[in-house]
């Protein structure tokens, strides 16, 4: 059996516990969950015709306060940066953790993803933005833990870039 470290990166409040908990558990709760540390869950998946065991490795967010220390990412093989569709200045904190993390994880797989996508009238990340992204060669999915959208597609197409790395 082959394990991966996979870790969620981004701002405060971007939705990385609940897609965690969407994912692994299936479950939405509205109630927000500040992340302390690390929370770390597992899953087994079947990508490529082999079983893996996601460890996914929940970073507390990015703020003014709080910055996420690049020793966690030690040891990962891939990971997500999580931006909230909703709130433009995630887009900024994302870019600076992708900045961050090609320093201690250079060349593993990842894929941003902008979260909240049920909310898509109230966004702030334009399409331009996500245009702009996808022109530096970075892969974006627009996901929905509240709803699900995308969220078991994201993990498996990181699980696949992983193992084909």
């Amino acid at each position: 059996m082959i394990k991966k470290k996979v870790c969620m990166l981004g701002a405060f409040a971007v939705g990385k516990t609940s897609l965690v908990q969407r994912y692994v558990n299936s479950i939405f709760s509205e109630k927000y969950q500040t992340t302390i540390g690390v929370k770390i869950d597992q899953k087994m998946v079947r990508a490529g015709g082999k079983e893996v065991n996601l460890l996914l490795w929940d970073i507390h967010g990015e703020d003014n306060f709080q910055k996420v220390k690049a020793s966690y990412l030690t040891g990962a093989s891939g990971y997500f940066i999580v931006m909230d569709g909703t709130r433009r200045d995630t887009l900024k904190v994302g870019l600076e953790l992708k900045n961050m993390a090609d320093t201690v994880v250079k060349g593993v797989p990842y894929l941003v993803l902008v979260n909240k996508s049920d909310l898509k009238e109230e966004w702030e990340i334009t399409d331009t933005d996500i245009a702009d992204l996808k022109d530096m060669g970075i892969e974006v999915i627009l996901t929905s833990a509240k709803e699900g959208t995308k969220v078991e597609e994201a993990f498996l197409r990181l699980t696949e870039l992983m193992i084909n790395k």
